[in-house]
């Protein structure tokens, strides 16, 4: 079972990007679960069909401990099993220990089966506390790619996460598989993320175009590949899943200080 979280600046697509992604791994005949951990709850709502998912944190105030499996997860398409985490209510208490609370629940009830090919976490915004770094803190998930694009912020976050990988990598197995570039059709897009990714001892692991195919297909509640599997960007999905399902580059980043991210963004006509 390959365990893998998908970090990211608030608002990149990542949510859109790892049920895409999922849904390209599920038509290769993997089995696959993804743990939402946003207080939004939206990491599972394509592959469900627009199904508003009960949280795990939601179902635990109303009902207690005592709940079966089948109260907090769901299955989608391609036999996609879907757990949203949620968090308390708003001005309330910590979301990140939502996490926590949500993967000790799996663990207990028996969640991660035998016959799992992955583990998908779909993680809130950048490492900001440790609870949101609790899938890497806590050596759940071994793998991570970071969704960008070649906006400023986006680089910025990414640099910022791969600190906090090569933080927790010196004390366990986790490691860095790529950058995911969601194009918000930057200029020298491509050259600026694998430029990036360069710098951090890494790769740009797929570029994935921006095409209104994926927003037609969110208003329908549904993934690219379920909704228009001949569209190209069905394409562009299916082939991120290979990518990363052969993918063998897995390492420990080397962050940049902020000084030399700069330079890069300005080498690429990103700053006047």
């Amino acid at each position: 079972m390959r365990q893998v979280a998908i970090y990211g600046k608030g608002g990149i697509g990542k949510s859109t990007t790892t049920q895409n992604l999922t849904a390209g791994l599920a038509s290769m005949g993997k089995q696959i679960m993804i743990v939402g951990c946003d207080p939004k709850a939206d990491s599972t709502r394509l592959v469900l069909g627009g199904l508003a998912q009960k949280t795990v944190l939601d179902t635990l105030r109303e009902e207690g401990d005592d709940i079966e499996l089948d109260a907090v997860m769901k299955t989608g398409f391609g036999n996609i099993r879907g757990v949203e985490s949620g968090g308390p209510e708003p001005g309330v208490g910590c979301a990140g220990r939502g996490i926590i609370t949500s993967i000790n629940l799996l663990e207990r009830l028996g969640a991660y089966t035998d016959d799992l090919d992955y583990v998908f976490y779909d993680v809130l915004g950048d490492v900001v506390c440790g609870g949101f770094a609790m899938p890497i803190r806590e050596g759940k998930a071994q793998e991570i790619y970071i969704v960008c694009s070649g906006e400023m912020m986006a680089l910025y976050a990414a640099n910022n996460i791969a600190k906090g990988i090569s933080k927790y990598a010196t004390s366990g197995g986790v490691r860095l598989g790529g950058l995911i570039c969601n194009s918000r059709k930057v200029d020298r897009e491509a050259e600026l993320v694998e430029a990036v990714a360069k710098e951090l001892g890494t790769q740009m692991i797929h570029f994935v175009p921006r095409d209104n195919a994926v927003q037609r297909a969110e208003i329908n509640k549904k993934t690219v590949i379920d909704y228009s599997p001949d569209e190209p960007q069905a394409d562009e999905y299916r082939e991120l899943a290979r990518k990363i399902d052969g993918n063998d580059m897995f390492v420990i980043p080397k962050p940049m200080s902020i000084d030399r991210l700069e330079a890069i963004l300005m080498e690429y006509g990103i700053l006047d």
